[in-house]
């Protein structure tokens, strides 16, 4: 027994070790900002509580449902219903990303809602890479700053987008080093999950038997702290970002006509964060100082599709090279994005 036990500490050893590197490094922050610049400590621990605040419906509307389905079974139902056509899956995926009401921030604990339930990877990512980038209400927005073209080329993009990275990663998956995309402690459904392997009995009300609302409770502490953590540290970091990278300073980068200023606009976009809203009075400003729609285009599709809170959320939930592949269909995407609207509007 003593070295069964022995044998099981590593792994537990692992697993909070995870845990610690999150914490410590939103500890590891603070404590930057507080030598370095004290006055950001305020403002950057507001921000956060704040964008915490804002996400707080969606995370514990996501955590109920994934909990809910935990202790039911009805993961089997909705697991069943994501193992059909992959083709049909992937496209409905991108479509409902596309034009689905949530925000970067509201779409992660869905996401992983998704994931834990046993959801298939490829049209989970398409709706991860579509959503981020186009709303109802950015929609509106973007149809109001920029004009039809601008909306409709974003909506397009981001359903494109979305499709790219479905059947992209769908492909990927046959390789051996996609085979298990997940890491260890999110979810199964690389293949389809457990609750397609092995289906068990839906009880719609579960509150009547002990161990299963003993799983509910269960399910959902695992789910809120894996969350919580992750968005904490997502939103620490888009604060010090927000508060220490001008926007005119990523603006300047991506001005200008012809094909590099596309170019350059998507491998900007990738890695700096502007909020979706915020973006569009400065690109505005720079369509009039004469940037091209292409260069518009692949900037704003490439910043939504990356954002820091969403781009965090990919890599906590998936393996290393299952977030480069994000990288690289998020790039990819918003450079033939950018190319595709020049031709059309150029």
């Amino acid at each position: 027994m003593a070295l069964q036990d022995l044998s099981q500490k590593p792994n537990f050893l692992e697993r909070m070790a995870g845990i610690d590197r999150v914490l410590i490094t939103i500890a590891a922050l603070f404590i930057a900002l507080a030598l370095f610049d004290r006055t950001a400590v305020g403002p950057v621990a507001t921000s956060t509580l704040d964008s915490l605040v804002h996400v707080a419906p969606f995370l514990l509307l996501s955590i109920a449902i994934a909990a809910y389905a935990s202790a039911s079974g009805a993961d089997n139902l909705i697991a069943r219903v994501f193992s059909g056509n992959p083709v049909i899956m992937i496209f409905a995926a991108a479509a409902f990303g596309a034009l689905s009401p949530f925000c970067s921030c509201g779409v992660i604990p869905i996401i992983a809602a998704l994931l834990s339930m046993g959801v298939p990877v490829a049209p989970v990512m398409a709706f991860w890479l579509a959503s981020p980038i186009m709303d109802p209400s950015m929609f509106v927005m973007t149809l109001g700053v920029l004009g039809w073209q601008f909306a409709i080329g974003k909506t397009i993009a981001a359903f494109g987008i979305g499709v790219l990275g479905g059947f992209g990663l769908m492909g990927l998956m046959r390789l051996p080093q996609f085979a298990e995309p997940l890491k260890d402690d999110v979810g199964n459904g690389g293949c389809g999950g457990s609750a397609v392997r092995a289906p068990k009995q839906v009880v719609w009300r579960f509150w009547s038997e002990g161990d299963r609302v003993t799983r509910f409770m269960k399910s959902a502490r695992k789910n809120g702290w894996f969350l919580l953590r992750w968005m904490v540290l997502a939103f620490v970091l888009e604060a010090i970002m927000i508060r220490y990278v001008p926007a005119d300073l990523v603006g300047n980068l991506v001005g200008g006509d012809g094909l590099m200023p596309i170019v350059i606009a998507a491998f900007v976009g990738v890695p700096a964060y502007l909020n979706g809203f915020a973006a569009l009075p400065l690109v505005s400003g720079l369509l009039d100082q004469g940037m091209s729609p292409g260069a518009a285009i692949s900037f704003m599709v490439a910043g939504g599709v990356t954002c820091i809170p969403a781009a965090i959320a990919v890599y906590a939930l998936v393996k290393k090279q299952v977030f480069a592949a994000y990288l690289v269909f998020a790039l990819g995407g918003s450079l033939l994005a950018g190319l595709i609207f020049q031709l059309l509007t150029g």
